[in-house]
């Protein structure tokens, strides 16, 4: 009789552990642990201020955190030194950290587009400028990617010419272009008139149903009850509660959390 092989264990795409940021005298980011495994879909929610989106920078290092470990594919980022008192400190590479930010992309509230590019133009940037590739392949996949967020047919428009919803749209193209392994999305139809909110979280549902891994810092929160493995509640620069859609947004066992929640019952799920 032969024993039955063990499931092979959960691999971690990004672990975090002991993540802090602060400017100047504010601790914005206080001892953040996280474990990210490929195909989670993970909603960050908390008040403005709680320290949401900077986590996400600091995901993607453009902020530096002050303290900690973020490891990525099983890689520390950055090389540790331990100091004479004992404590660890993280210098960063440029060059490290643009290999990083290819790997995790980023979604901006404020779409973050060149104006005087096209669609397709933004599009195409980051794999001219960063990855080297040659303006017809790189050109024939930016179109590839538009057509994949609907907007095969905007590429030669100038984001001036391009609805809020368009221009999100297109910044997730530019993101996905890259082929990262994670992507943040951070509040990206807070700055989106309510008509066209609907058109971005359906690209971001349809990237979900393709298994990506992801992460939206989001006041959506019906949408993050359907959207969602997984569940962050942040307060004041900590992981408050975290667990399943079901567990923190119609069980919430915080104070805090049933306290934030009270103000959002605009949404049914």
């Amino acid at each position: 009789m032969t024993n039955a092989a063990a499931p092979a264990p959960n691999p971690t795409l990004l672990r975090v552990t002991a993540l802090r940021k602060q400017f100047g005298q504010a601790e914005v980011l206080k001892g953040i642990d996280l474990c990210v495994a490929p195909g989670d879909r993970i909603a960050i929610l908390g008040a403005s201020g709680s320290g949401k989106s900077t986590l996400l920078r600091c995901l993607n290092f453009m902020e530096r955190p002050s303290s900690g470990r973020v490891e990525l594919g099983g890689s520390v980022v950055g090389t540790e030194r331990t100091m004479r008192d004992g404590s660890v400190q993280t210098d960063y590479s440029e060059r490290e950290l643009t290999r990083v930010r290819q790997r995790v992309g980023m979604v901006f509230q404020q779409f973050n587009l060149f104006p005087h590019m096209t669609a397709l133009g933004n599009v195409m940037e980051g794999l001219v400028t960063v990855q080297g590739m040659a303006r017809a392949l790189a050109t024939t996949k930016a179109r590839a990617q538009l057509a994949r967020v609907g907007l095969a047919e905007k590429a030669d428009e100038y984001p001036a010419r391009l609805s809020g919803g368009q221009k999100q749209r297109v910044a997730i193209a530019r993101a996905l272009a890259l082929e990262p392994e994670l992507l943040l999305f951070d509040e990206p139809t807070s700055a989106l008139d309510p008509e066209l909110v609907g058109e971005v979280l359906r690209v971001i549902r349809a990237l979900a149903d393709e298994g990506r891994t992801m992460l939206l810092v989001t006041h959506e929160v019906g949408f993050a009850y359907h959207f969602a493995s997984r569940v962050l509640f942040i307060a004041d620069g900590v992981i408050h509660e975290q667990g399943t859609p079901d567990e923190v947004l119609k069980h919430p066992r915080q104070p805090r959390t049933q306290a934030f929640l009270a103000r959002h019952n605009e949404f049914s799920f």
